[in-house]
C-alpha cells in the first residue's frame, strides 16, 4: 500500500485572482515562475462529470496542469525508482474554486477524476510537443494494483 505525502519534484502554485465589478483577472504561468524546464506545447481538454482519466506517466516530459473550469481530484503516484518519495501518493483538489498549477515531473504517474455535476476543463503545458510516431505516454490502468487508489467518494 502506498504512503500519502508530498512527492519529490511536484510543485503546486496557488493562483491569485484580482476581482473587480467587471469579473476577474488571473495570471496562470509566467516565465519567471521557473516551473517548466522548457516549453513544448499547450493543450486543452474537457471531461464530463464522473470521468476518470488515469493513469499515465512520461519518460521525457514534465506536465503542468491547470483546471480553470469545474473541479477535479488529481492523483499523483511517485513511480520513480531512485526517488526519496518513491511509492508515495499525493492527492490534490484543483478547480475553479481552488485555482492552482500542478507541476508533474518525469516518472510521476498521474490521473484525475472530474468531481461535481458539471464538466471540467484542463489546460496543460508540457516540456515537449506530442509526437504521434514516438508518444511519451506510458499507460497504467485506472485501478492499477501497485498504486491501489480508491476512486470512490466517501461520505462522512
Amino acid at each position: 500500500m502506498s504512503q500519502w505525502g508530498h512527492i519529490e519534484g511536484v510543485q503546486v502554485k496557488p493562483l491569485v485572482r484580482h476581482p473587480d465589478d467587471r469579473g476577474f483577472f488571473q495570471e496562470i504561468l509566467r516565465d519567471d515562475d521557473h516551473l517548466l524546464r522548457q516549453f513544448g506545447q499547450a493543450s486543452l481538454s474537457m471531461s464530463y462529470p464522473g470521468v476518470i482519466k488515469a493513469f499515465h506517466y512520461h519518460e521525457r516530459q514534465d506536465d503542468l496542469w491547470f483546471f480553470p473550469v469545474g473541479s477535479a481530484q488529481v492523483v499523483l503516484y511517485d513511480g520513480r525508482k531512485n526517488s526519496p518519495t518513491g511509492g508515495m501518493t499525493h492527492v490534490l483538489y484543483p478547480g475553479e474554486d481552488n485555482p492552482q498549477l500542478i507541476v508533474i515531473p518525469v516518472g510521476v504517474v498521474h490521473g484525475y477524476r472530474v468531481l461535481g455535476n458539471k464538466p471540467a476543463m484542463i489546460v496543460y503545458f508540457t516540456t515537449e510537443s506530442y509526437n504521434p510516431h514516438d508518444p511519451d505516454e506510458k499507460r497504467l490502468a485506472w485501478n492499477d494494483a501497485t498504486i491501489g487508489f480508491d476512486w470512490t467518494t466517501h461520505y462522512r
